[in-house]
Protein backbone atom coordinates (compact mmCIF):
# COMPACT_ATOMS: atom_id res chain seq x y z
CA UNK A 1 0.00 0.00 0.00
CA UNK A 2 1.11 3.27 -1.01
CA UNK A 3 -0.53 6.21 1.44
CA UNK A 4 -0.96 10.04 1.30
CA UNK A 5 -0.93 11.92 4.34
CA UNK A 6 -1.31 15.34 4.78
CA UNK A 7 -1.25 17.51 8.29
CA UNK A 8 0.88 15.34 9.44
CA UNK A 9 2.66 17.72 12.07
CA UNK A 10 -0.86 17.94 13.49
CA UNK A 11 -2.12 16.55 16.49
CA UNK A 12 -4.14 14.04 14.27
CA UNK A 13 -1.78 13.24 11.26
CA UNK A 14 0.73 12.94 14.16
CA UNK A 15 -1.36 9.74 14.90
CA UNK A 16 -2.23 8.92 11.66
CA UNK A 17 1.80 8.74 10.77
CA UNK A 18 2.42 6.93 13.80
CA UNK A 19 0.24 4.01 12.72
CA UNK A 20 1.45 4.17 9.35
CA UNK A 21 5.45 3.84 10.03
CA UNK A 22 4.33 0.97 12.53
CA UNK A 23 1.82 -0.85 9.58
CA UNK A 24 3.38 -3.94 7.88
CA UNK A 25 0.76 -3.57 5.39
CA UNK A 26 1.60 -0.15 4.06
CA UNK A 27 4.84 -0.25 2.60
CA UNK A 28 5.25 3.92 1.20
CA UNK A 29 3.80 6.98 2.64
CA UNK A 30 4.21 10.17 0.89
CA UNK A 31 3.53 13.23 3.04
CA UNK A 32 2.63 16.22 1.53
CA UNK A 33 4.09 19.11 4.15
CA UNK A 34 5.02 23.02 3.82
CA UNK A 35 8.03 22.18 6.25
CA UNK A 36 9.73 18.72 7.27
CA UNK A 37 7.97 16.49 9.48
CA UNK A 38 10.31 15.52 12.42
CA UNK A 39 8.27 11.93 13.39
CA UNK A 40 9.32 10.81 9.59
CA UNK A 41 13.26 11.39 9.73
CA UNK A 42 14.97 7.93 9.46
CA UNK A 43 12.15 6.05 8.39
CA UNK A 44 13.08 4.64 4.88
CA UNK A 45 8.78 4.27 3.92
CA UNK A 46 8.34 7.57 3.99
CA UNK A 47 9.19 10.43 2.18
CA UNK A 48 8.06 13.90 2.59
CA UNK A 49 7.40 16.40 -0.40
CA UNK A 50 7.74 20.15 0.35
CA UNK A 51 4.79 21.49 -1.41
CA UNK A 52 4.04 25.14 -0.58
CA UNK A 53 1.06 25.84 -2.68
CA UNK A 54 -2.07 23.30 -2.31
CA UNK A 55 -4.22 24.87 -4.64
CA UNK A 56 -2.22 23.21 -7.64
CA UNK A 57 0.36 20.02 -8.00
CA UNK A 58 2.40 20.33 -10.65
CA UNK A 59 3.94 17.24 -12.41
CA UNK A 60 7.12 16.97 -10.53
CA UNK A 61 4.77 16.23 -7.38
CA UNK A 62 2.15 13.87 -9.38
CA UNK A 63 4.24 11.25 -11.19
CA UNK A 64 6.01 10.51 -7.41
CA UNK A 65 1.68 9.90 -6.66
CA UNK A 66 1.15 7.39 -9.94
CA UNK A 67 0.83 4.34 -7.56
CA UNK A 68 -1.28 5.88 -4.59
CA UNK A 69 -3.78 3.72 -3.07
CA UNK A 70 -5.13 5.88 -0.67
CA UNK A 71 -5.06 9.66 1.21
CA UNK A 72 -5.19 10.86 4.72
CA UNK A 73 -6.24 14.00 4.27
CA UNK A 74 -5.68 15.73 8.14
CA UNK A 75 -4.45 19.50 7.15
CA UNK A 76 -6.64 21.57 8.98
CA UNK A 77 -6.47 24.93 11.23
CA UNK A 78 -8.99 26.31 13.61
CA UNK A 79 -11.42 28.87 12.71
CA UNK A 80 -10.26 31.29 15.56
CA UNK A 81 -6.69 31.43 13.82
CA UNK A 82 -7.69 32.90 10.60
CA UNK A 83 -10.01 34.60 8.67
CA UNK A 84 -13.10 33.47 6.42
CA UNK A 85 -11.03 33.69 3.72
CA UNK A 86 -8.32 31.51 4.77
CA UNK A 87 -10.56 29.22 7.00
CA UNK A 88 -12.32 28.32 3.38
CA UNK A 89 -9.17 27.45 1.41
CA UNK A 90 -7.74 25.20 3.68
CA UNK A 91 -10.54 23.23 4.77
CA UNK A 92 -12.80 23.08 0.97
CA UNK A 93 -10.02 24.29 -1.56
CA UNK A 94 -6.85 22.72 -0.80
CA UNK A 95 -8.38 19.26 -0.04
CA UNK A 96 -10.94 19.05 -3.25
CA UNK A 97 -7.79 20.46 -5.32
CA UNK A 98 -5.94 17.66 -4.44
CA UNK A 99 -8.83 14.73 -4.95
CA UNK A 100 -9.25 16.15 -8.56
CA UNK A 101 -5.38 16.23 -9.07
CA UNK A 102 -5.12 12.51 -7.26
CA UNK A 103 -8.17 10.86 -8.90
CA UNK A 104 -6.82 12.19 -12.03
CA UNK A 105 -3.48 10.75 -11.67
CA UNK A 106 -4.27 7.39 -10.68
CA UNK A 107 -7.09 6.71 -12.94
CA UNK A 108 -8.88 4.42 -13.97
CA UNK A 109 -7.18 2.97 -10.35
CA UNK A 110 -9.88 3.18 -7.72
CA UNK A 111 -8.02 5.72 -4.77
CA UNK A 112 -9.53 6.00 -1.58
CA UNK A 113 -9.74 9.42 -0.17
CA UNK A 114 -10.34 10.47 3.83
CA UNK A 115 -11.55 13.45 4.97
CA UNK A 116 -10.72 14.87 8.38
CA UNK A 117 -14.09 16.89 8.94
CA UNK A 118 -15.22 16.90 12.92
CA UNK A 119 -18.71 16.93 15.32
CA UNK A 120 -20.64 20.01 14.06
CA UNK A 121 -20.21 19.70 10.59
CA UNK A 122 -23.58 19.11 8.90
CA UNK A 123 -24.52 19.08 5.16
CA UNK A 124 -27.92 21.38 6.23
CA UNK A 125 -26.74 23.75 7.51
CA UNK A 126 -29.15 26.68 9.75
CA UNK A 127 -28.18 30.44 10.81
CA UNK A 128 -26.84 28.86 13.86
CA UNK A 129 -24.36 26.47 12.59
CA UNK A 130 -20.75 27.74 12.77
CA UNK A 131 -18.46 28.63 10.01
CA UNK A 132 -16.45 25.62 10.56
CA UNK A 133 -19.64 23.51 10.84
CA UNK A 134 -20.83 24.93 7.31
CA UNK A 135 -17.36 24.71 5.32
CA UNK A 136 -16.66 21.08 7.03
CA UNK A 137 -20.16 19.82 5.83
CA UNK A 138 -19.76 21.89 2.36
CA UNK A 139 -16.57 19.69 1.87
CA UNK A 140 -18.31 16.63 2.78
CA UNK A 141 -21.00 17.17 0.04
CA UNK A 142 -18.57 18.47 -2.71
CA UNK A 143 -16.53 15.86 -1.98
CA UNK A 144 -19.32 13.32 -2.64
CA UNK A 145 -20.31 15.16 -5.54
CA UNK A 146 -17.06 14.85 -6.72
CA UNK A 147 -17.09 11.12 -7.08
CA UNK A 148 -20.34 11.04 -8.85
CA UNK A 149 -18.54 13.29 -12.03
CA UNK A 150 -17.47 10.68 -14.30
CA UNK A 151 -14.15 12.88 -14.76
CA UNK A 152 -13.27 11.50 -11.10
CA UNK A 153 -15.52 8.74 -10.76
CA UNK A 154 -12.60 6.27 -9.28
CA UNK A 155 -12.66 8.32 -6.40
CA UNK A 156 -13.75 6.94 -3.10
CA UNK A 157 -14.58 9.13 -0.71
CA UNK A 158 -15.10 9.39 2.95
CA UNK A 159 -15.52 12.67 5.69
CA UNK A 160 -14.65 11.36 9.26
CA UNK A 161 -16.32 13.58 12.36
CA UNK A 162 -13.93 13.25 15.18
CA UNK A 163 -15.00 15.02 18.53
CA UNK A 164 -12.67 15.85 21.03
CA UNK A 165 -8.88 14.48 19.64
CA UNK A 166 -7.27 13.18 23.25
CA UNK A 167 -3.49 12.87 22.67
CA UNK A 168 -3.17 11.34 26.55
CA UNK A 169 -2.83 7.59 26.07
CA UNK A 170 -0.72 8.32 22.71
CA UNK A 171 3.07 8.75 24.06
CA UNK A 172 4.62 8.08 20.90
CA UNK A 173 3.17 11.11 19.55
CA UNK A 174 4.23 13.48 22.35
CA UNK A 175 6.83 16.06 21.31
CA UNK A 176 5.74 15.75 17.70
CA UNK A 177 2.07 16.98 17.96
CA UNK A 178 2.10 20.47 18.29
CA UNK A 179 0.68 22.58 21.93
CA UNK A 180 -2.11 23.70 21.69
CA UNK A 181 -2.73 27.65 22.58
CA UNK A 182 -5.56 30.22 22.59
CA UNK A 183 -8.84 28.68 22.51
CA UNK A 184 -7.71 25.26 21.41
CA UNK A 185 -5.51 25.28 24.89
CA UNK A 186 -8.47 26.10 26.78
CA UNK A 187 -10.07 23.37 25.29
CA UNK A 188 -7.02 21.12 26.30
CA UNK A 189 -6.86 22.50 30.14
CA UNK A 190 -10.65 22.32 30.84
CA UNK A 191 -12.95 20.45 28.60
CA UNK A 192 -11.11 17.45 28.01
CA UNK A 193 -10.41 16.61 31.33
CA UNK A 194 -13.92 16.60 31.78
CA UNK A 195 -14.71 14.93 28.53
CA UNK A 196 -13.11 12.17 29.89
CA UNK A 197 -16.42 11.14 32.29
CA UNK A 198 -18.57 11.39 28.94
CA UNK A 199 -15.96 9.29 26.56
CA UNK A 200 -18.60 9.49 23.36
CA UNK A 201 -17.23 12.46 23.19
CA UNK A 202 -13.45 11.90 22.57
CA UNK A 203 -11.34 10.67 19.82
CA UNK A 204 -8.59 8.95 21.10
CA UNK A 205 -5.89 9.53 18.26
CA UNK A 206 -4.33 6.00 18.80
CA UNK A 207 -7.49 4.99 17.39
CA UNK A 208 -8.63 7.45 15.12
CA UNK A 209 -5.07 7.19 13.24
CA UNK A 210 -5.54 3.26 13.50
CA UNK A 211 -8.83 3.97 11.75
CA UNK A 212 -8.11 6.69 9.45
CA UNK A 213 -5.25 4.92 7.90
CA UNK A 214 -7.42 1.85 7.65
CA UNK A 215 -9.91 3.05 5.67
CA UNK A 216 -7.41 4.83 3.08
CA UNK A 217 -6.05 0.93 2.70
CA UNK A 218 -9.87 -0.38 2.86
CA UNK A 219 -12.34 -1.37 -0.35
CA UNK A 220 -13.86 1.84 -0.48
CA UNK A 221 -17.40 0.77 0.09
CA UNK A 222 -20.21 2.33 1.71
CA UNK A 223 -20.12 1.78 5.62
CA UNK A 224 -23.82 1.07 7.52
CA UNK A 225 -24.87 1.64 10.91
CA UNK A 226 -25.95 3.90 13.61
CA UNK A 227 -23.72 7.34 12.58
CA UNK A 228 -23.24 6.41 9.02
CA UNK A 229 -24.37 8.79 6.91
CA UNK A 230 -23.77 11.39 3.57
CA UNK A 231 -24.79 7.63 1.58
CA UNK A 232 -22.45 5.29 3.73
CA UNK A 233 -19.60 7.66 3.61
CA UNK A 234 -19.62 10.54 6.59
CA UNK A 235 -18.41 8.72 9.67
CA UNK A 236 -19.58 10.43 12.91
CA UNK A 237 -17.27 9.62 16.39
CA UNK A 238 -19.63 7.77 18.12
CA UNK A 239 -19.94 5.29 14.99
CA UNK A 240 -15.54 5.51 14.66
CA UNK A 241 -15.75 4.39 18.25
CA UNK A 242 -17.77 1.63 18.08
CA UNK A 243 -16.09 0.39 14.90
CA UNK A 244 -12.91 0.35 16.44
CA UNK A 245 -14.78 -0.82 19.73
CA UNK A 246 -13.83 1.69 22.44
Amino acid sequence: MHLVLTGATGLVGSGVLHHMINASSINQVSILSRRPVPMAEGHVKVKVIIHKDFTTYPSEVLNQLKDVDGVVWAQGISQTKVNKEEYLAITHTYPLSFARALSTTVSPKPVNFIYVSGEGATTTPSFLTSRFGIIKGRTEADLLALSKDPAYSNLRPYSVRPAGVDPTAHAEIEGYAPKKTGMEGLFVRTLLPVLRFAPGWLSPTRELGGFLSKLAEGDGEAKEGEGVSGEGRTINNPAFRGMMGI
